[in-house]
């Protein structure tokens, strides 16, 4: 009876492992299938980009980047919840940030003399390429090598559906070394100011990069003069230093606009 017993255990257990295997597989099955799908909706020169940076994946379990930008005034830490896109500039001199509706300056001495609307996510959206061309309602199109010093760069055109961001008629072209499909330039016009369509496409290149958990951020990016798609000298170069991700958010306070901040108003053009 005993033998019966025993025997009865091993094949009820046996087949709860195999059941738990299976359960396991079809799991394991329909992830993969998921991220394919996911995956589907982008170029294929383009999703090969993510894979060379890391990964979509990867990307998306984090919540929080943080870096610090130095500046000829002042080094600013730039900190985004990349969830929410709630962000926050501090400096010796002034604080800005967005707290998911509005911007806002705190700036008891008047130093800051930009646009906060237009400066308080510019440069983390260059940071975070190629990974913010994975971001909802944006149009993917073809476009000619770019070519620099000989070599050709494919790459992709970018742009953005009515009502997408502060500026929808801005355009980006990424360009990528066609053997490693590692980010090397990116092109982009700015019409924050006119509200039209440009054909002046600024240049960037990108070729300073550092491991951030596993997935390659710049640790520079340096502008270039240009002629159309001519690519000339070097004009300018941003560092970036103390880079952080974290799978964590920082408090929702930490965005809140503090209580002797203002919240930016668009000046007027008289």
């Amino acid at each position: 009876m005993k033998q019966y017993f025993f025997l009865s255990l091993l094949l009820i257990a046996a087949s709860c492992k195999q059941q738990a295997k299976e359960t396991n597989e079809e799991t394991e099955t329909a992830t993969a299938e998921k991220q394919e799908m996911a995956m589907a909706k982008y170029p294929g020169a383009l999703s090969k980009v993510f894979d060379a940076h890391g990964g979509l994946e990867l990307w998306k379990r984090q919540r929080t980047l943080q870096y610090d930008m130095p500046t000829k005034s002042a080094t600013e830490t730039h900190t985004v919840d990349l969830y929410n896109r709630k962000d926050r500039i501090a400096t010796k001199k002034f604080t800005m940030g967005f707290d998911g509706k509005q911007p806002w300056l705190l700036d008891a001495s008047n130093q800051y003399e930009g646009n906060v609307e237009f400066y308080h996510n510019l440069m983390f959206y260059f940071y975070a390429m190629p990974f913010v061309l994975a971001d909802d309602g944006i149009v993917y199109g073809d476009t000619e090598d770019l070519v620099f010093d000989g070599e050709s760069y494919p790459g992709v055109r970018i742009s953005y559906n009515a009502g997408i961001g502060t500026t929808p008629k801005d355009e980006y072209f990424i360009h990528f070394d066609s053997k490693t499909h590692q980010m090397a330039w990116l092109g982009y016009t700015v019409t924050y100011r006119s509200g039209e369509k440009s054909d002046n496409v600024k240049w960037i290149r990108y070729n300073d990069w550092r491991n951030v958990n596993g997935l390659v951020l710049p640790q520079s990016m340096t502008w270039y003069d240009y002629e159309g798609r001519t690519i000339k000298d070097a004009k300018s170069t941003r560092s970036f230093e103390n880079i952080s991700l974290k799978e964590t958010s920082m408090p929702a306070s930490f965005y809140t606009k503090p209580p002797d901040a203002v919240y930016w108003e668009k000046p007027s053009e008289e």
